[in-house]
């Protein structure tokens, strides 16, 4: 369920582990999602690099093939990051919660 709430992510937005776990009715299973974010490059079609930690910082990037794919992809899609941190975090968030209107 993690992946294909992921998917629905759109280009040049970002999520947080926690709002994903909160939309999937898991409310304090942030870490569960980040477990499952770990797994998904194993897999084709997940965006990962559009999953950050709550304060908008690229906390999974260690997960990625460099040290820099994250940020660049993010980049590619026109999210700005500034030390590890999402730039206008507040402005570019997804929230499924609110986007997907449960």
């Amino acid at each position: 369920m993690v992946f294909e709430v992921v998917k629905l992510i759109p280009k040049g937005r970002v999520t947080t582990y926690g709002m994903i776990a909160n939309y999937l009715g898991a409310k304090r299973s942030s870490r569960m999602v980040g477990w499952a974010m770990n797994q998904s490059h194993k897999l084709e079609g997940i965006p990962a690099h559009r999953v950050v930690n709550r304060q908008g910082l690229l906390t999974g990037k260690m997960h990625f093939s460099t040290s820099t794919e994250m940020e660049e992809l993010l980049f590619s899609e026109g999210v700005q990051v500034k030390e590890n941190q999402i730039v206008d975090f507040n402005k570019i968030v997804w929230d499924p919660a609110i986007e997907l209107e449960i």
